[in-house]
């Protein structure tokens, strides 16, 4: 079974361009939408995300909608938390999928990460 693992120095999550997140308004209430896109830059890319270390500059302080927890995952989309890991590993496999492509070596190395 595979299990969801985040991977250094990928960072897929961090590009938060509203307009390829058109339901956004669905699952953050106005004040959680209005942090949100106060986060994206002019690049589309979260403006609390160094490109050449790949990583997020405030990890620890960074805002709940960005943590990996079961109560996020309920509160914003509705996974109970027994279908969290499958539902975490589909999502990054879209986007990293979509940021980087089908054959990056970062969706390479998340799936090889989730499957071992």
């Amino acid at each position: 079974m595979a299990h969801w693992h985040c991977i250094q120095g990928c960072g897929a999550c961090c590009q938060l361009n509203p307009a390829d997140r058109p339901d956004l308004e669905q699952y953050l209430s106005p004040e959680h939408l209005a942090h949100y896109l106060s986060l994206v830059g002019e690049d589309g890319w979260c403006i609390h995300f160094d490109h050449d270390l790949r990583q997020c500059n405030i990890y620890d302080d960074r805002p709940w909608f960005c943590r990996f927890q079961a109560d996020t995952f309920t509160a914003l989309y509705g996974i109970a938390p027994d279908e969290l890991n499958d539902f975490a590993i589909d999502c990054c496999q879209q986007q990293i999928t979509g940021v980087y492509g089908a054959n990056s070596p970062e969706l390479e190395k998340f799936q090889a990460t989730v499957s071992s």
